[in-house]
């Protein structure tokens, strides 16, 4: 039995015994009363009459005349004149209660009053005796109304009692279910904090919960920050902080490879002409810190991105991949106002910065688009004619349709047709499916596309929330035919922090519970301190139905898993970057296993994306992950 329970219990016997008890008391003292006043009047009215006919002639007439005008009163159920040998010489008796007292009423109480008795003298002789009864039926009805009016202020109190009970057992009760919905969150290893109730008891309990969770929270962040030094330390150039040449290759590929809106974007190279020369003129030092502000500039082109992907391909060339929807011309403006900062810092000799932009899609080969680019790169170097000089090369593109108008059109067609899904499986080191990576596919241009081709406009319209809907509805109607089945859906940042698609994806859950448990919901590892309060909502609307939530591309956005300790992750997905040759790459290989580390402390699975090879998988579950997907995994 619960506490409140219990405690409502023991209120109400309370509210009962106090009342039982008073009732009896009451009803006790005034019975004795009552008899004590019914006897006085016996003695009383007995004495008088007896007095009266000692006075009168010893007629029987006259006798019974003055008995029946006293019986007549009505007060009296029984008056006997007795001789002195005990016979009855006039009686006169009631014929029984009336009233409305209830029998059970009567019965439980039923007065003890003795009769009142007189002697009547006939001179200085005794006559007789007169025995006198008074009748009970005020006396009962007295009682009985006394009984009505108090058992009417006692259920008035006991409502008012209950009610009071009513808000201190609420005032108890919410604390305590949030104290047990902590300790629910932290067994699942979901480290909440809640406000510290008024109550001692559960005052005390909060608080050391709650210095659990914060404790946890500044442990994965301290650690997070290690296992970020350390990536640091491995892949990024000691000298700039640019990515070294091996890692930003890898991330290329990732990116070049992706089936979403990172796949398209734009490439910047930069070249530092002359760098020999340069450290000559300025000095070792110098020359570093001038390198170092061209990553810093370069950095800050990408002002999207948690971390911008510039990359240190060798001693004079520097490399910046956008992978967002701006045209090359805007950013060349922008670049170009970046160079100069850089050239105006080392004002004392001329530095020249040849700078070759240009776009890359879903389709392009790494090594074409490592070509093209040089090729460009050698354009800007032979055309220079000042410090910096910018070409742009515009690759033709295959675009699905010729303007904005179209586009809109075309994908709130698509979308009303409603997506297909793609059914990637996600295996465990035993080859058993995890769940289906189902990344959405609409018809454009009479063709199923890729994701990659089509979010940058559904972006620039704001139909992700329209998309998610749709993929959702598409997936539950998979899981409809295959219920054994678990599907990862895509959810976009626009799509969580919008209410009315949060709104809209619970009311679609609620019409098919068993089917929603079989869902797990993905977002995006770039996460804004938004986007992340709007996850912890969602996360708390849809737990009740049992689906699962989870973060994809996890890369240098890893460092916010202290964030994250009280949403109730159940998977982490490691970006491709980290994962494409890391049986040759024992730098990558730590950073992995320092992440599922940290990350099954929490109790959260990872699982890495992008695996292209068996040596691949191998060497990913030999360093703990739970779970891998891509091209190279096979059911």
């Amino acid at each position: 039995m619960s506490l409140i329970k219990q405690l409502w219990l023991a209120i109400i016997a309370l509210l009962l015994l106090s009342f039982i008890g008073s009732l009896a008391i009451s009803i006790a003292s005034s019975r004795d009363y009552i008899e004590q006043e019914v006897r006085i009047k016996n003695e009383d009215n007995a004495t008088a009459l007896a007095l009266s006919m000692s006075q009168l002639d010893k007629d029987m007439v006259t006798l019974e005349l003055l008995i029946s005008a006293q019986f007549d009163t009505g007060y009296y159920r029984n008056i006997t004149l007795r001789d002195a040998e005990g016979n009855v010489l006039i009686e006169r008796s009631a014929s029984g209660y009336s009233g409305d007292v209830p029998a059970w009423f009567r019965n439980l109480i039923q007065f003890d009053v003795p009769t009142g008795t007189a002697t009547i003298q006939d001179g200085w002789r005794q006559f007789g005796t007169l025995e006198l009864d008074s009748h009970h039926s005020f006396a009962y009805a007295s009682l009985w109304r006394s009984m009505i009016e108090l058992a009417g202020w006692f259920l008035l109190a006991g409502a008012i009692s209950l009610a009071i009970a009513t808000v201190l057992v609420r005032g108890i009760k919410h604390p305590l279910v949030r104290v047990v919905a902590q300790a629910k969150d932290i067994s699942a290893r979901r480290f909440t904090t809640i406000k510290e109730p008024r109550t001692l008891e559960l005052r005390e309990v909060a608080q050391a919960m709650n210095i659990l969770s914060a404790n946890v929270r500044q442990m994965l962040s301290q650690e997070s920050l290690k296992l970020d030094e350390l990536r640091r330390h491995l892949q990024h150039d000691r000298v700039t902080g640019a990515l070294n040449r091996d890692v930003f290759m890898g991330r290329m590929a990732s990116l070049l490879g992706s089936d979403d809106a990172r796949a398209t974007g734009l490439v910047v190279m930069v070249r530092v002409q002359a760098l020999e020369q340069l450290n000559e003129q300025l000095g070792h030092q110098a020359t570093d810190n001038l390198l170092s502000k061209l990553v810093k500039q370069l950095a800050q082109l990408d002002d999207l991105s948690e971390e911008a992907l510039v990359g240190r391909l060798n001693g004079s060339d520097f490399m910046l991949m956008l992978p967002l929807d701006e045209s090359a011309d805007a950013l060349a403006s922008r670049v170009s106002q970046a160079l100069e900062l850089v050239s105006d810092s080392a004002s004392q000799v001329e530095i020249r910065l040849p700078t070759a932009i240009i776009t890359y899609t879903p389709q392009d080969e790494r090594s074409a688009l490592l070509a093209a680019i040089d090729d460009t790169l050698a354009e800007a170097e032979s055309t220079s004619v000042s410090a910096s000089s910018i070409i742009i090369r515009k690759r033709e593109q295959g675009s699905l349709y010729s303007n904005h108008a179209e586009w809109r059109s075309a994908l709130n067609a698509a979308i009303t047709q409603g997506p297909q899904l793609a059914y990637f499986p996600v295996i465990d080191a035993h080859d058993n499916i995890l769940h289906y990576e189902s990344p959405a596919r609409l018809e454009l241009a009479q063709k199923w596309q890729t994701a990659g081709v089509f979010i940058p406009w559904v972006t620039r319209f704001n139909l992700e929330p329209a998309l998610d809907i749709a993929v959702v509805k598409k997936a539950l109607e998979h899981l409809a035919g295959h219920p054994a089945q678990k599907l990862g859906i895509n959810l976009s940042i626009a799509s969580i922090t919008n209410a009315q698609f949060v709104i809209e994806l619970r009311m679609l859950l609620e019409k098919q519970p068993l089917l929603a448990k079989q869902l797990c919901f993905e977002v995006p590892a770039v996460l804004n301190t938004h986007a992340i309060g709007s996850l912890r909502g969602l996360c708390t609307a849809l737990r009740p139905f049992g689906c699962q939530f989870g973060i994809e591309h996890v890369g240098t956005e890893f460092t916010k898993l202290a964030d994250l300790h009280d949403v109730g992750l159940a998977y982490l997905k490691v970006d491709s970057s980290l994962i494409r040759g890391i049986h040759t790459s024992s730098e990558q290989q730590a950073i992995v296993r320092g992440m599922a580390t940290l990350c099954h402390s929490l109790g959260i699975q990872v699982i890495a994306e992008g695996v292209t090879e068996q040596a691949e998988l191998e060497s990913l579950f030999r360093a703990g992950l739970d779970g891998a997907t891509g091209p190279g995994v096979q059911v």
